[in-house]
């Protein structure tokens, strides 16, 4: 039977996106739309940095140290953040450490306006921008579900993925373009500005203190937390899955060195590749109405990791730029609907005095995953060749998760609609 064209407008407006917490809360309105102009800037310096080092060694395994750089300084900050986050004001936590991350940007405008040519220095400065990173995200993350009901969370975590998949759309482009036309200088510059728009958007928050008066942080709170979660399947594996799927598959660190040595371009081309797996994911996220009425989200984000796992594997069989940027965002669009869900498990079955701590394991996980797959990556350059690291990533992704997903039963069985359960099942 032929849909009539009110039914028809019906089912679009039920695939679109939700812009219902973008209604009803204004504090996260403020939030979303200062976020968006911050993560331009710093995906704008995510791609100068490793163009910046490739051009000054000529190495792929050089650009995938960039990510190993920050891998330490993720861990231990992450963790560590997330405590803090348990024990302070978050609004307050964030404020700093968003004026800490602007410092730095300016410290790369200096190194590029001076021509230091230090990969060293850029290698430090990448160190102590992910330490602030990590303790800025667990409190960023737990603003969410104090500021929109639990119903509402997967709306608001789509709308982030439009936000952030925008700005790693746009960033990545832009970064291309400032660094082949105005040096990396301009492109560091605009980083810098950006974090003005993420610090009044923080500054316009209520005060946020955890419940229930929070925990002291430190070790035996970092511990405790790190226990909770060994207890609960669930959410252990909204953090296993998608390491799988980071490590073994983010295909970053070969961008610069297959735009020149497959695709014959330079820093524009590098961009696009970049800008790939963001585009498809900004698509998915605006066409993700229907995220509200999936109610298996661990099914959900068990089907998107292996949708990643052929999408990258494809992406390495070829050499025409216009099918590989095709691969790359219908990977983004995948990780896209693992995160959204992912995020949503735990922003729902975790405890308020808890999300600052799992929110430190989470940006561990989400942030190292994709610097460890970075040095993966560069290293299997080395060894298979540029497009042979993909293929061989994608297919680990694939054998790995469907091994590890046989033997999660309660994440599989996992239903939105009685979070609870996981919050008091040992």
């Amino acid at each position: 039977m032929t849909p009539t064209p009110s039914g028809l407008r019906a089912r679009l407006r039920g695939a679109t996106l939700d812009l219902t917490p973008l209604r009803v809360s204004r504090p996260y309105r403020r939030l979303l739309f200062g976020d968006a102009v911050s993560v331009i800037g710093t995906q704008v310096t995510m791609v100068a940095v490793p163009i910046q080092v490739y051009d000054l060694t000529g190495s792929a395994a050089a650009v995938g140290l960039v990510g190993l750089a920050g891998l330490l300084p993720l861990i231990v900050f992450g963790l560590y953040g997330g405590a803090i986050a348990d024990a302070v004001d978050r609004r307050s936590l964030v404020l700093l450490t968003t004026s800490g991350q602007a410092l730095l940007a300016l410290v790369l405008v200096l190194q590029a306006v001076l021509g230091l040519e230090r990969v060293g220095l850029l290698y430090a400065v990448v160190a102590v921008q992910a330490a602030l990173f990590a303790v800025d995200s667990p409190a960023r993350q737990a603003f969410v579900p104090r500021l929109l009901p639990v119903s509402l969370l997967p709306a608001a975590n789509a709308l982030k993925q439009v936000e952030f998949n925008l700005g790693v759309t746009v960033g990545p482009l832009l970064a291309g373009v400032l660094v082949a036309r105005f040096g990396y200088g301009a492109a560091y510059g605009l980083d810098a500005l950006s974090f003005a728009a993420a610090l009044l958007a923080v500054v316009g928050l209520p005060a946020m203190p955890p419940e229930g008066g929070g925990r002291r942080a430190g070790t035996a709170s970092v511990l405790e937390g790190l226990a909770f979660l060994r207890t609960r399947q669930v959410l252990l594996m909204t953090f296993v899955v998608d390491l799988v799927a980071m490590v073994f598959a983010m295909p970053r660190a070969l961008f610069p060195a297959l735009a020149e040595q497959v695709y014959g371009g330079g820093a524009q081309t590098a961009g696009l590749l970049y800008s790939a797996l963001a585009a498809g994911a900004l698509v998915g996220a605006l066409f993700s109405g229907w995220f509200g009425r999936v109610h298996r989200h661990g099914v959900a984000v068990l089907a998107a990791i292996g949708a990643w796992g052929v999408s990258i594997t494809l992406f390495g069989l070829t050499d025409v730029l216009g099918l590989g940027l095709l691969c790359l965002a219908a990977a983004g669009a995948s990780d896209m609907v693992s995160a959204v869900f992912r995020t949503a498990i735990l922003q729902a079955a975790a405890p308020d005095d808890m999300r600052g701590r799992l929110g430190g394991v989470f940006i561990v996980v989400v942030a190292g995953g994709p610097r460890l797959g970075d040095a993966r990556a560069g290293a299997g350059a080395e060894v298979v060749g540029l497009q042979g690291s993909s293929i061989a990533g994608g297919l680990a992704v694939l054998g790995v998760t469907a091994a590890v997903a046989a033997g999660a039963s309660r994440f599989r069985a996992y239903d939105a609609r009685q979070p609870e359960q996981v919050r008091r099942t040992a």
